[in-house]
């Protein structure tokens, strides 16, 4: 007689959270903070847009990207404030530094960057001086400055994807090694769609390649390969903002190789860019905050972990 396992004789349950609550609590952001989040990777992608165009002696680009990631940066602090309620708490996140924390990281970061993209964006304004000690003094400043934001503009770049990574929300939690490739090429981007609007130049397209296949590469892998956690980021709002921004991206990049003789084509890609970049940025924030508020999002994946180690 043939041994045969035992059959359940009552169905399986089904999870339930209290009175359909959350089990996991949502991060208590705003879009306020998806604005941050575009705005801070335009700052950095700018920032390295301008050193390139100061290292390439190509000045429209240089003044360009310094004008951009001076505005970009002011903006972000404007949400970054916005979302803290009063501009005081700021400052105080900055009286310690914590390595272990994303966020105490990031607002060294985010200061340090500020700093140095406005010493440059400001020393754009020499020409407009009289000939004296300053008009002497600020190039080379601002040269330095260029560069030193330039050298952190990395860190900025992808520190939010780290912040976001390290909370327990579950779709951004499974995400953790693909967001950053996600928000450092979306900042590329956004940089490069700038400079596609100030001086169309072989580098600038360049950029705009490397940065839309890192944020597209990265886009690919969290929507494919996270199992149920890839659903908030396909389905849904945010799975329309992330197909849309992924449309304006390929746009971007056709109209920046393809119509490399026409300025009013390569100005609209690097709109295109600049939109993408900003619609990705807001999918991923509501991807993850879809996530936080289901609880099947928390239990299954928990229930699929149990189930591999007990095999």
């Amino acid at each position: 007689m043939s041994k045969r396992g035992d059959r359940p004789m009552v169905p399986r349950a089904e999870f339930k959270s209290y009175y359909g609550r959350p089990i996991v609590r949502p991060a208590p952001w705003t879009h306020d903070i998806a604005s941050y989040l575009f705005t801070g990777g335009l700052a950095a992608g700018s920032a390295l847009l301008a050193a390139g165009g100061q290292l390439t002696r190509r000045p429209r680009l240089r003044r360009a990207g310094r004008v951009a990631s001076l505005g970009a940066v002011a903006a972000s602090g404007y949400f970054l404030v916005a979302d803290l309620g009063r501009p005081a708490r700021f400052h105080h996140m900055l009286r310690v530094a914590k390595p272990t924390s994303p966020m105490s990281m990031g607002t060294w970061i985010f200061s340090a960057f500020s700093a140095a993209a406005g010493a440059a964006a400001i020393t754009e304004a020499a020409p407009l001086l009289p000939p004296g000690f300053f008009r002497r003094v600020l190039p080379p400043v601002g040269a330095a400055a260029g560069l030193g934001a330039a050298v952190v503009a990395p860190a900025l770049a992808t520190y939010t994807a780290v912040l976001l990574a390290d909370t327990a929300t579950p779709s951004w939690h499974a995400a953790y090694p693909e967001l950053p490739f996600v928000f450092a090429g979306s900042a590329l981007a956004s940089g490069a769609g700038v400079g596609l609007i100030a001086d169309p130049a072989p580098p600038v397209r360049r950029m705009a390649v490397l940065g839309a296949a890192l944020e597209l590469y990265g886009a690919h892998r969290i929507e494919t390969t996270k199992g149920i956690l890839s659903e908030p980021f396909t389905s849904g709002h945010a799975g329309t903002l992330l197909r849309a921004g992924r449309l304006l991206t390929a746009a971007g990049i056709a109209g920046a190789l393809l119509g490399r003789r026409s300025r009013v084509v390569s100005a609209l890609s690097g709109l295109s860019l600049l939109a993408a970049s900003a619609i990705t940025r807001f999918g991923i924030f509501e991807g993850g905050m879809v996530s936080a508020r289901d609880p099947k999002y928390t239990v299954i994946p928990q229930r699929e972990r149990l189930a591999q180690r007990n095999e």
